[in-house]
C-alpha cells in the first residue's frame, strides 16, 4: 500500500523512478523495491522516512504526501498482520486494529486491494508522467492472501470477547463486511442476532458499536434489513449522540486521535462544526447505497442538532434539497425514512425564511 502511494506521489511530481532515485541519491533499484513492496517503507528508520516525505513535497508532490504515506504505513501494518497470522490469534496489545479508532482514509486504504476503489483523498495525486504500457490501477492482494486476512479477522471477532478487546473486535467485524464468502455472511447474521436485537442502554457505547458494526457489515454484503433495525433501535436516544461523535471522528472533523471508544459518549460536541460531515453525508444520500438508512438518519440528527448548517448556508440548503428529491423519488424509503425526509424538507423551509 505504501509503495503504491509513493508511486502516485512520484508521478504527481513528474518524476520517473530513475529521476527520483537520482534526486534522492539512491539506486533506481531501491525506488523500484520501495514501490513494489520488496523493501517496505515501514521498515525504513523513522528519520529517513520523514526526510523522504518532505523531499517528495519539495520535488513537486502535494504537501499532504507525508500524511498519506503515514496512513498507508498503518494500512500496511493491518494487512500484513492479518495475512501473516491467518487463522492464528495475535495478542491485542500488539495488534494494529486495537491501536486507535480508525478514520475513513485509513479504512479506505486497508480495503483498497479488496474493493479496487482508490480512496478519493488520493485523487490529489495527478500523474505528470507518461504511461509506459499497461499498468496496475491499484495495489492488489492475491486470493490466498485475501483468504488469510479475512480468516484472521474472523479469529479476532470470535475470540476477542473481553471488554478490553472491544475496539479490536468491532473494527474486525466492520472489515468483515468486505468479505463476500457465504460463511462470513452467516456469521455476521449470528452476530447481529446477539448484538443487535438486545436493547441498547443509554451510554452503553460498546453494545451500540457492536450492533452498528454488525449491521453495517451486513448491509455491505447486501443484507440491509438489520441496518434499518439498528437505526430504529437508536432513534431518539443518547445513541444518536454517540453516532454523531463517531461520524465526526471518522470523517476527520476532530483532530485528536482516539485509542478507545469512550469519546463517543461525550455530551460536548462543540469541538467540531459539522460542516464537513454534512457535506460528506449529503453526498451519500444515494438510493443505491446499502447504507442509505444510516446516512439519512445521521443527516436528520445532525441538522436537528445544528440548525445553523441550513440557516447560515444557502448552498447547503440547495444541495440537501436536491439529494432529498432524488431519494424520495426512488421508491426505496421505509416509513421512517419518508418521515425523516419530510422533516428535513420542513427544516429547509424554516431555514429559507
Amino acid at each position: 500500500m505504501t509503495g503504491y502511494v509513493l508511486k502516485l506521489a512520484r508521478q504527481s511530481a513528474g518524476l520517473t523512478q530513475e529521476r527520483l532515485a537520482e534526486r534522492l541519491a539512491v539506486d533506481a533499484s531501491t525506488v523500484q523495491a520501495w514501490e513494489s513492496g520488496r523493501r517496505p517503507l515501514s521498515a525504513m528508520p523513522a528519520g529517513e522516512f520523514v526526510r523522504l516525505c518532505s523531499r517528495l513535497s519539495r520535488l513537486g508532490a502535494p504537501s499532504s504526501t507525508g500524511r498519506y504515506l503515514r496512513t498507508a504505513v498503518e494500512a500496511d501494518l493491518v494487512l500484513s498482520t492479518g495475512i501473516s497470522a491467518g487463522a492464528d490469534w495475535v495478542d491485542p496489545e500488539a495488534h494494529p486494529l486495537a491501536a486507535s479508532v480508525h478514520r475513513k482514509m485509513l479504512t479506505n486504504l486497508i480495503t483498497w486491494p479488496v474493493t479496487g476503489q482508490m480512496p478519493p483523498e488520493l485523487e490529489v495525486f495527478t500523474s505528470k508522467v507518461p504511461r509506459r504500457g499497461p499498468v496496475a490501477s491499484g495495489p492488489t492482494m492475491g486470493a490466498s492472501e485475501r483468504a488469510r486476512f479475512f480468516d484472521h479477522l474472523m479469529t479476532v471477532a470470535e475470540r476477542g470477547v473481553r471488554e478490553e478487546d472491544s475496539l479490536l473486535r468491532r473494527q474486525a467485524v466492520y472489515l468483515l463486511g468486505f468479505d463476500q464468502r457465504d460463511q462470513v455472511a452467516e456469521w455476521l447474521r449470528g452476530e447481529w442476532a446477539s448484538a443487535g436485537r438486545r436493547p441498547i442502554a443509554d451510554g452503553d457505547v460498546t453494545s451500540l458499536l457492536e450492533a452498528r458494526s454488525a449491521s453495517v457489515a451486513l448491509a455491505s454484503i447486501g443484507d440491509g434489513t438489520h441496518l434499518h433495525d439498528f437505526v430504529s433501535h437508536t432513534d431518539g436516544t443518547r445513541a444518536d449522540l454517540a453516532n454523531l461523535n463517531y461520524w465526526a471522528h471518522w470523517i476527520g472533523e476532530t483532530q485528536d486521535d482516539q485509542t478507545d471508544d469512550a469519546f463517543m459518549a461525550e455530551d460536548d460536541t462543540r469541538a467540531w462544526s459539522g460542516v464537513r460531515l454534512f457535506r460528506h453525508l449529503v453526498g451519500r444520500l444515494d438510493p443505491a447505497s446499502p447504507h442509505l438508512p444510516l446516512n439519512l438518519h445521521t443527516v436528520h440528527t445532525l441538522v436537528a442538532s445544528r440548525p445553523a448548517l441550513l440557516t447560515d448556508h444557502s448552498t447547503s440548503r440547495d444541495v440537501l434539497a436536491g439529494a432529498l428529491n432524488v431519494v424520495a423519488s426512488a421508491g426505496v424509503l421505509t416509513r421512517d425514512g419518508r418521515d425523516q425526509v419530510a422533516e428535513l424538507h420542513y427544516a429547509l423551509r424554516l431555514a429559507d425564511r
